[in-house]
């Protein structure tokens, strides 16, 4: 069981009804989205740059735009996925503060400490995805029947693979935190994860499937191992956290008993 506290409010600390969740809930979404708008309007500034460095994992390939507005809309996706990647820690933020006051003191702690740790994990997974993966899946693509057709791609739908993969990529980075969150809350045990070891493994070829472009088991993997390494991690910081949960969890039931 988890142990949680009732959400209070902050400045009477009475307990918090329905429509006070909802009214912070509105208010965090709010900021959520004033923070995406400055990020992205941001990222207008350097779309142009953005696109050009989202090209160049695919070196030798040519190109266009089909119709009058494809330009403007990778424009706007580039800037858009910019000010995601800019605004995340922020976003980040806005989550945990909202779910924060149903949370155990020491749990509010935990998570706050490992913010930064969530952020390094995002730019991580961003950089592996940009540097490591999309370069030889866009070499792949880009040479396969090159003899038999000429290879010309449509820079919308190349920039719309590019963003989704690195975000995605970036996204599965935080695996390792997740899991150790969960176990820090007695939601998952080390035991049940290990159990499921052959899933995740499963599950990693089927994410790595989705998110890779091409069809191929090399780019595959090169998504599916590193997500089964930081799975794998999981299970080690699940044994850390869940181990420092019962050891207190029995301190609290012996002083009971001792009462």
């Amino acid at each position: 069981m988890v142990t949680t506290e009732i959400r209070r409010d902050p400045v009477t600390g009475k307990r918090m009804p329905i429509k006070g969740h909802l009214v912070e809930l509105r208010d965090r979404v709010a900021k959520s989205v004033i923070a995406m708008v400055i990020t992205t309007a941001i990222s207008f500034i350097f779309a142009e740059t953005m696109i050009e460095i989202l090209k160049a994992p695919a070196r030798g390939i040519e190109f266009q735009s089909i119709t009058p507005t494809e330009n403007i809309a990778v424009f706007f996706k580039v800037a858009l996925a910019g000010g995601f990647i800019i605004a995340m820690p922020y976003l980040v933020y806005q989550m945990i503060a909202f779910i924060a006051p149903g949370l155990t003191s020491k749990e509010k702690k935990t998570i706050f400490q490992l913010l930064p740790f969530i952020v390094i994990l995002f730019i991580s997974g961003v950089v592996f995805a940009y540097f490591i993966a999309l370069p030889p899946a866009m070499g792949f693509l880009g040479h396969f029947l090159g003899d038999v057709s000429p290879n010309v791609w449509r820079l919308n739908e190349y920039i719309s693979v590019v963003t989704r993969m690195i975000i995605y990529v970036g996204l599965i980075f935080e695996t390792p935190l997740i899991v150790m969150i969960l176990a820090r809350m007695g939601l998952v045990t080390p035991q049940w994860l290990a159990n499921k070891r052959k899933l995740w493994f499963v599950l990693a070829f089927v994410l790595a499937a989705l998110i890779t472009p091409t069809m191929d088991p090399i780019n595959q993997s090169i998504i599916a191992v590193p997500l089964i390494i930081l799975l794998e991690l999981s299970i080690i910081l699940a044994k850390f956290v869940y181990k420092e949960r019962k050891e207190r969890e029995e301190k609290v039931a012996q002083a009971e008993t001792q009462k």
